[in-house]
C-alpha cells in the first residue's frame, strides 16, 4: 500500500491505538509495522485469528503477555560464550515462561466447544521452555539479585558474611557506647567506607583512637576510622565478599550455558509469541471499539452496516450503511459542507485498510469488504506552500498519481473532485476523471458540489447519486447519508432562514438557468418524499412490533391460563379422590364391625346384605375427569419415541422399545423400566423433519438430543410448544447451555422467543450468540 495513501486516510492513528494494545515489547513492535495486505488467503487468515482471539477474551478474560521482552542479543551473546547479567536473564525466563502461560489458557479449554484452530496451531508450535524459566526464576528474584538458594555454597557464605557483619556491629557498638569514647564521636552511629565498617570521630581526638582513616568530612571536623579491634574481621569480610562474587558469576555462568542450550527453541517461541500478542491486541481493540470481524471477498463488494469512523468517539460519530460494487460501481455523495462528506469518504477507505490488517472494523453484523491490491484517496486541501502549488494543482498531482497507480482491484476516494478552478473546467475534467477510473474497473466514491456530477451519476450506468442529509430547520447537518437521492446546495433556504431579504433571495433564483431551478426543485422533492416516507416506515415498523409483542402477550396469557385451569381440575379431582378414599375407609371399617357383630349375634346380620351395603358405598365415589380420559386413552396406540405420563410416577417420560404387545420400556430422566399399558398414558409423538421446508434441526431419539434448536421460517406461535418440549428433554438429556437458531429476519421471533424464556422456570438465563456462534441470529440459553 502507498505510504502516502495511508496517512491521508489516518491509518497510522489507527497503528497507535494498536500499539497500546499489544502487552509485550516485540508485539508492540509487531504492531507499529501491521501492513494491510492485499492477498486474500493472508486476509481471510488473519481475520480468523482475530475471531478467534475474540472468543479467546470472551471466555478467559485478559491473556497478558507483558513478560515477553525482545531477547535477541542476549540470546545471540550466549550463544558466543558472554556472560549474562541478572537482569537479562529475568527478561530470558519471562520470554520462556511465556510458553507455559499459553499452553496453559488453551489446554484448560474444551476443543470440541472452543475448537480456535488457528491459535491452538500456533500455540502448537511453541517449544517447551517453562524448565529453564523456573530454573532462572529459583537462582534470582523480581529485583535481579541472586539468591541465596541459588547453590549451597552461595548459602553458606552469605550466611558467615550475616555473621561476621553482626559480630563486626557487635564490637563497634560496644565501643560507642563507652564512656571513654563518647566525647571523641561526632556522631554515635556505623557507616560504611570503602567496603569497611567505620564510625566518626572528631578531628581532635585522632590520635586517640587506634586504627585506619578511611575518609573525612567535607569540612575536614569528622574523620571516619576503622578500629583497630575490627580489622582483622574487616579483612574476613572481604574475603567472604569476593568468594561471594565468585560464586554468583559462577552461578550467572551455569544458567547462561543452559540458555544458550535452548537459544533456537526461545528464539522460535519469541516469533510464535510476538505474533500471538499482535492478535491478541487485535482483539483488544476491536473490543474497546466494539467492533465486528467482518466477511471479505474478491469481488469488489462493500456492504458495510452501520458504520461508523473508528477515530471518531462512539457517542458523537453518526453510523452509515453504505453498499457498493455490484449493481453500482462508483458513489457520488453531494451536499453542504461540514456536512459529513468527506468523513463518509475516509470511513470506506479507513475500513477496508483495517480488515486487510485482520483488524475488527465498527460496524454490525453482516457488513462485508472487499480485498483490494490499492486504496487510493485525494482528501482534502493539500496545497504545498513548498512547491508553490494551489489547490488545484495539489489535487490534480495527486489523481495523475492514483490513474497511473490504479488497477482493476482498486478503491479510489476522491474528495471535491475538480475543487478549486473554474466550474464548468472543473465539472468537465471530473467526469473525464470519473471515466477514466471506471473504465479501469476501480471501486470509486467521489464527492463533489457541481450539479453536472448530479446529472451524470443520475444518468451513468453503474453510477448512484448520495447525499448527506442537511436540516434546514436547525441549519444544520445530520450526518447521514441518503443513497439514491442528489444532495441539495439549501444555499437560498438558509439565506432565508438567516434573514436575507426575500427580493434578494428571487434576484439570485432568476439568475439560474429553468433546468437548474427545477433540478433543485426535483431533489428537493425526491428528499421530502424519502424522508416523509422513512418517517411512516418507522411508524409502521413500530405499530408492527407492537402488534407482534401484543399479539405474543395474549398467546402466553392464554397459555398460562389453559395451564392454570388444568391445574385447579387436577387439584378439584385429587381432593375428591382424598374425600372418597377417606369415606371408603370409614365404611370399609364400619362392614369390619359389621361383621364382627354378625359373628356374635349369628342369625340376626346376613353376609349378602353386607356385600348389597358395600356396593352401594362403592358405588357412591364420583367419577372424575380423570378416569374418563385414561378410558379413552387406553385404546390408543403407542409408539417407540411417543412421550407418555406414567401414572405410578406421575412423571414424564419416552417410550425407547415395545416389549410385547401391553408392555413398553420406558426412560424417564436416567432410570429405564418395563411398564404395563394400562399405567402409560400417551402424551405426544416426536415431530418429523421436513426435508424441503428447512424445518426444525432437532429430533427426538431415545439416546440423543442436540444442543441446538433450528426455529427458522417458524411462526412464533409455533415455535413456543417446541421450544417447551426441547428444554425438557434437554434438562432430561443433562445438556446445561442450548442454542435456539432463529435467525435475524425482523426480529419478531427472536423477541417471542426471548419473552417465552423470560417466564420459563428452568431457563437461568440467555445471550445473543458471539463470534462464531451466530451472532443475532442465536439465542444462548442457560439451564437450571
Amino acid at each position: 500500500m502507498d505510504p502516502q495513501m495511508l496517512r491521508t486516510l489516518e491509518y497510522d492513528r489507527i497503528i497507535d491505538q494498536l500499539i497500546q494494545q499489544a502487552t509485550s515489547e516485540t508485539g508492540k513492535k509487531a504492531a507499529a509495522g501491521l501492513q494491510p495486505s492485499p492477498r486474500g488467503d493472508e486476509v481471510q487468515r488473519m481475520l480468523q485469528s482475530t475471531a478467534e482471539a475474540i472468543d479467546l477474551l470472551r471466555l478467559k478474560g485478559n491473556l497478558s503477555l507483558e513478560a515477553v521482552s525482545d531477547i535477541h542479543p542476549a540470546l545471540q551473546r550466549a550463544r558466543i560464550g558472554g556472560l549474562l547479567t541478572s537482569v537479562e536473564l529475568l527478561r530470558v525466563a519471562g520470554t520462556a515462561g511465556a510458553e507455559e502461560t499459553v499452553c496453559s489458557v488453551l489446554e484448560g479449554m474444551d476443543p470440541d466447544e472452543t475448537p480456535l484452530p488457528l491459535l491452538r496451531e500456533l500455540s502448537g508450535q511453541l517449544k517447551e521452555t517453562r524448565i529453564l524459566a523456573r530454573t532462572i526464576r529459583g537462582a534470582i528474584d523480581e529485583d535481579g539479585a541472586v539468591t541465596d538458594d541459588a547453590s549451597p555454597e552461595l548459602g553458606r557464605i552469605r550466611r558467615n558474611i550475616r555473621q561476621l557483619q553482626g559480630a563486626i556491629r557487635t564490637t563497634l557498638d560496644e565501643f560507642l557506647r563507652h564512656s571513654q569514647y563518647q566525647k571523641m564521636l561526632q556522631d554515635p552511629i556505623i557507616t560504611q567506607r570503602n567496603d569497611r565498617y567505620v564510625i566518626p570521630v572528631k578531628q581532635e581526638y585522632r590520635g586517640a583512637v587506634r586504627g585506619i582513616v578511611h575518609d573525612q568530612s567535607a569540612s575536614g571536623q569528622t574523620l571516619f576510622i576503622e578500629p583497630q579491634a575490627v580489622v582483622n574481621q574487616n579483612n574476613r569480610l572481604r574475603e567472604l565478599e569476593l568468594e561471594e562474587e565468585r560464586e554468583v558469576e559462577r552461578i550467572l555462568g551455569e544458567l547462561t550455558a543452559e540458555v544458550a542450550d535452548k537459544a533456537d527453541d526461545l528464539e522460535s517461541n519469541l516469533s510464535v509469541l510476538t505474533q500471538l500478542d499482535l492478535i491478541l491486541a487485535k482483539a483488544r481493540l476491536g473490543k474497546r471499539m466494539k467492533g465486528i470481524v467482518p466477511g471479505v471477498n474478491m469481488d469488489g463488494f462493500i456492504r458495510l452496516k452501520r458504520a461508523r469512523h473508528p477515530l471518531i468517539p462512539m457517542k458523537e460519530a453518526v453510523p452509515n450503511d453504505v453498499e457498493l460494487g455490484r449493481e453500482q460501481r462508483a458513489i457520488v455523495i453531494t451536499g453542504p459542507n461540514t456536512g459529513g462528506k468527506t468523513v463518509t469518504l475516509k470511513t470506506v477507505g479507513l475500513l477496508a485498510l483495517m480488515a486487510q490488517s485482520g483488524l475488527p472494523i465498527p460496524a454490525e453484523e453482516e457488513s462485508d469488504l472487499a480485498i483490494f491490491t490499492g486504496v487510493y484517496a485525494d482528501i482534502g486541501d493539500e496545497q504545498s506552500i513548498e512547491q508553490n502549488l494551489s489547490t488545484f494543482s495539489s489535487h490534480m498531482t495527486n489523481i495523475v498519481h492514483i490513474l497511473d497507480s490504479m488497477d482493476e482491484n482498486s478503491l479510489v476516494l476522491l474528495d471535491e473532485l475538480g475543487a478549486g478552478t473554474d466550474p464548468t473546467e472543473g465539472a468537465a475534467l471530473a467526469i473525464s476523471v470519473l471515466e477514466r477510473v471506471l473504465e479501469q474497473g476501480c471501486r470509486v466514491v467521489a464527492t463533489t458540489h457541481y450539479n453536472e456530477l448530479k446529472l451524470y451519476a443520475h444518468a451513468r450506468e453503474g453510477v448512484i447519486n448520495a447525499s448527506v442529509e442537511f436540516d434546514v430547520e436547525s441549519l444544520s447537518p445530520t450526518y447521514r447519508l441518503l443513497t439514491g437521492v442528489p444532495g441539495r446546495s439549501n444555499a437560498f433556504e438558509i439565506s432565508r432562514r438567516l434573514g436575507l431579504p426575500e427580493e434578494v433571495i428571487q434576484a439570485a433564483k432568476s439568475q439560474l438557468s429553468s433546468e437548474e431551478n427545477r433540478l433543485e426543485e426535483m431533489i428537493g422533492a425526491l428528499s421530502e418524499d424519502r424522508r416523509r416516507a422513512e418517517k411512516e416506515r418507522r411508524e409502521a415498523e413500530a405499530l408492527r412490533q407492537q402488534a407482534e409483542a401484543l399479539l405474543q402477550d395474549l398467546k402466553l396469557k392464554m397459555e398460562s391460563w389453559d395451564r392454570e385451569k388444568e391445574r385447579i381440575r387436577e387439584s378439584a379431582r385429587r381432593e375428591a379422590k382424598t374425600i372418597v378414599s377417606r369415606a371408603k375407609r370409614e365404611a370399609d371399617a364400619v362392614l369390619e364391625q359389621l361383621r364382627r357383630w354378625a359373628r356374635e349375634r349369628p342369625g340376626e346380620l346376613k353376609e349378602h346384605r353386607l356385600i348389597e351395603a358395600k356396593k352401594r358405598l362403592e358405588d357412591a365415589e364420583p367419577e372424575t375427569p380423570t378416569a374418563q380420559s385414561v378410558d379413552r386413552e387406553s385404546t390408543r396406540q403407542i409408539r417407540v419415541g411417543d412421550e407418555v405420563l406414567v401414572r405410578t410416577l406421575g412423571q414424564k417420560g419416552q417410550v425407547i422399545d415395545q416389549l410385547g404387545e401391553r408392555e413398553f420400556q420406558v426412560q424417564v430422566g436416567i432410570m429405564k423400566m418395563k411398564v404395563g399399558r394400562e399405567q402409560l398414558e400417551w402424551k405426544g409423538s416426536p415431530p418429523q423433519e421436513s426435508p424441503d421446508k428447512g424445518g426444525t434441526s432437532y429430533r427426538r431419539r431415545s439416546d440423543q438430543v442436540r444442543p441446538e434448536l433450528d426455529l427458522r421460517g417458524r411462526m412464533v406461535e409455533e415455535a413456543i410448544p417446541e421450544i417447551d418440549k426441547y428444554l425438557d428433554d434437554a434438562l432430561l438429556t443433562g445438556f446445561d447451555h442450548v442454542s435456539l437458531i432463529h435467525g435475524k429476519g425482523t426480529g419478531a421471533l427472536r423477541t417471542g422467543v426471548r419473552k417465552f424464556l423470560d417466564q420459563h422456570p428452568r431457563v437461568k438465563s440467555y445471550r445473543s450468540g458471539g463470534q462464531g456462534e451466530g451472532g443475532l441470529g442465536v439465542t444462548v440459553v442457560e439451564l437450571s
